[in-house]
This record gives structure tokens, C-alpha cells and sequence, in this order.
């Protein structure tokens, strides 16, 4: 059975958790002996790891009109909370058992989107609503959790792209990990790795 921690709708039958603002939480599993305030902790919190990173010491220098502004990007409700949201089918969307973003997914993609284009080089990357930055990267997270039917992990975003010339690009970009147990320790890892690939053809597509 699988670890997907739901709540019973009366109505439907169908065991459905909803929609519900998590409080933003500290990644790696924690000990059981470690609480801080009241409450259990998450057996697991979660975070984006870059697999391309900037050197320390590393410095990029430029203007605020040749810069590229990350913004973070927009998303649905099941991805404005700090948990990793379920497909359970075509209409509901549940929730991972015990696993917990350390901030919310649209935070953690941003910044990864930003450490990855800083790592390529050959432009100043800022984050943030920069208005002086000429190159504007945002976007729609469209998704990025767990499709339990096909037991795969999912991460989908539709990039936009506002140029130096107000001329405005869009492309969506997807990556999808199959085989995937219903487990917060596969499921991080798996979520990590799609994050990333899709980071790194976001770079590829910026120049």
C-alpha cells in the first residue's frame, strides 16, 4: 500500500487530503529526537539540490541592462504549499506522507533555475523582480510531484522569456522519472533529479 497520507471524503468515498497551507519548515530526514515547537516534526524535509553549482569565489560582473532577472515563477494552488502533492487520478490530488518542502516548490525552483544559469556562465543572473534587468526569465510551474497511476515523478514548467527587445518567447519544458516507489526518500530524490534536467534545458534554451 502505498504511503500517500489522505483524508476521507464522506461524500465520494474516495480518501482525499485538502488543499491546506503547510507551514514553511527547515531538507534531510530529522531526528526523532529533535522538535522544536509544538507538534510532531516531518519525518523528512525536502529541498532542490543543484547538480551544477558556482564555484566559491566565483564572481560575475556586468550591467543591469544586459543582466537576466529569475523570477519566480507562478503555479496552482497544490503547489503554493510545502508538501509534495499526489495525482491520484484525473480529479484528485492528494499529498506525500511524511515529506516536507523546506520552502515553497515555486522558491526552490527559482533558485534553482538561478544557481544552474550562474553556473553555465556568460551572464550576469540575478534573482528576483529586478525592473532594470533588460532579459526577464519566468514562468508557470505547471507541476512537480508524484503521478501515482503511472508511479513516476513529474516536474513541468512553461518558461517565459521577455528580451532585451520586449520581444516575448514561451516553452514548455518536462522531465519524467518512472518507477518510482510512493516514498518521501525516492520520491526527494527523483523530484531532484527531474528539477534539474529541466534547469539545465531552461539554461540551454536562455543561451
Amino acid at each position: 500500500m502505498t504511503k500517500i497520507a489522505l483524508a476521507r471524503n464522506a461524500v465520494t468515498g474516495l480518501a482525499i487530503r485538502p488543499l491546506v497551507l503547510a507551514a514553511p519548515l527547515a531538507v534531510l530526514a530529522l531526528s526523532g529526537c529533535v522538535s522544536i515547537g509544538a507538534g510532531k516534526p516531518p519525518r523528512a524535509l525536502l529541498d532542490l539540490t543543484p547538480t551544477a553549482q558556482v564555484k566559491a569565489g566565483a564572481t560575475s560582473t556586468g550591467q543591469y541592462d544586459t543582466a537576466i532577472a529569475v523570477l519566480e515563477p507562478a503555479a496552482d494552488q497544490k503547489l503554493a504549499v510545502t508538501r509534495v502533492p499526489v495525482q491520484v487520478n484525473a480529479t484528485t490530488v492528494a499529498y506525500l506522507k511524511d515529506a516536507t518542502w523546506i520552502e515553497r516548490p515555486t522558491r526552490l525552483f527559482q533558485h534553482l533555475l538561478t544557481e544552474t544559469l550562474r553556473a553555465r556562465g556568460g551572464h550576469l543572473v540575478l534573482e528576483g523582480d529586478i525592473g532594470t534587468a533588460q532579459t526577464q526569465l519566468g514562468g508557470r510551474l505547471l507541476d512537480m510531484g508524484y503521478d501515482a497511476p503511472s508511479q513516476s515523478v513529474v516536474v513541468r514548467f512553461e518558461a517565459v522569456k521577455t528580451g532585451r527587445d520586449g520581444a516575448v518567447s514561451t516553452r514548455r519544458f518536462e522531465d519524467v522519472v518512472p518507477g518510482v516507489s510512493a516514498e518521501a526518500e525516492p520520491v526527494a530524490a527523483a523530484l531532484n533529479e527531474a528539477a534539474n534536467k529541466v534547469a539545465g534545458e531552461v539554461a540551454d534554451w536562455v543561451g
